[in-house]
């Protein structure tokens, strides 16, 4: 096992030789400063561009079954949180004002939302419905979609894929590693690799999204009651949205510790309004 763990470093290694060292966002008030490495040979561009086919499939799809909706009261409501957090995104990200943003809503009983790379934003309405959402509810779920966009989540869970199969073929290559043997390192990888970012993607979008939505003048308390109803269907069958985004109680305790870093920039935004 020694042997195996020092080989999976070696290969690490090397993978990250061909990665660059990026910080996608400024650190916010809410001082979300980690260090991002991305593989060096998939671009931003390219991670949009690839996203592209499948956004647009889930559009078409959705307008074939008479499900895109551009006009109901929930449409407009999407429509009219999404641009408030939009104008708040350069605060963490200035080439965000330049991006193609594009809000939608799709009429269905899924409990999901999204923001896919390069800002295209898409809400379910059973979502807002069957958890019977405020505008501040709304806004905290979206604020966290926008805010694994700005981070380029998906752009560097895409670098992690690359370098799990470089350690896998790196780690069978030196050792001869039969079947099972290239299973445990796939493990060792994943757990070395994958888990502990994921984690922290997630409290980091989280921040930013508690941040996003209290500059925004939506009341960044909501964040909480927004989990706590997530935790609440998550008891039964889990909802997709809940298999990525898991709701716990040590992520609204850090957003209760959060919450009085952002108040003040909640309150400014009222005073304005």
């Amino acid at each position: 096992m020694g042997k195996l763990l020092r080989v999976s470093g070696l290969s690490l290694a090397v993978w990250l030789a061909g990665c660059q060292s990026v910080n996608t966002t400024r650190a916010g008030a809410v001082g979300v400063e980690r260090q991002q490495y991305m593989f060096s040979m998939l671009s931003t561009q390219q991670v949009n561009q690839m996203y592209e086919q499948s956004y647009q499939q889930t559009l078409s799809e959705a307008s074939r079954q008479g499900a895109l909706d551009n006009s109901s009261a929930n449409a407009k409501r999407v429509n009219a949180i999404a641009q408030r957090l939009i104008a708040q995104a350069p605060v963490f990200r200035p080439d965000a004002a330049q991006w193609d943003w594009q809000v939608n809503l799709i009429d269905s009983k899924e409990l999901n939302a999204n923001c896919g790379p390069g800002g295209k934003i898409i809400v379910y309405s059973g979502l807002i419905e069957q958890l019977q959402l405020s505008d501040d509810e709304l806004a905290a779920v979206m604020g966290h979609e926008i805010a694994h966009a700005l981070r380029e989540h998906g752009r560097e869970a895409m670098s992690k894929a690359y370098g799990t199969q470089m350690a896998q073929q790196g780690i069978g290559a030196l050792l001869g590693l039969g079947q099972d043997s290239m299973a445990l390192a796939d493990q060792v990888v994943q757990l070395g690799m994958t888990l502990p970012n994921s984690r922290e993607n997630e409290n980091e979008a989280d921040l930013i999204g508690l941040e996003l939505s209290a500059r925004a003048g939506y009341n960044p308390e909501a964040a909480v009651s927004l989990w706590q109803k997530m935790a609440r269907v998550s008891e039964g069958a889990p909802p997709e949205f809940m298999s990525t985004h898991p709701a716990s109680g040590s992520r609204i305790t850090a957003l209760q510790g959060a919450i009085p870093k952002v108040l003040p920039l909640y309150q400014q935004a009222k005073g304005k309004s």
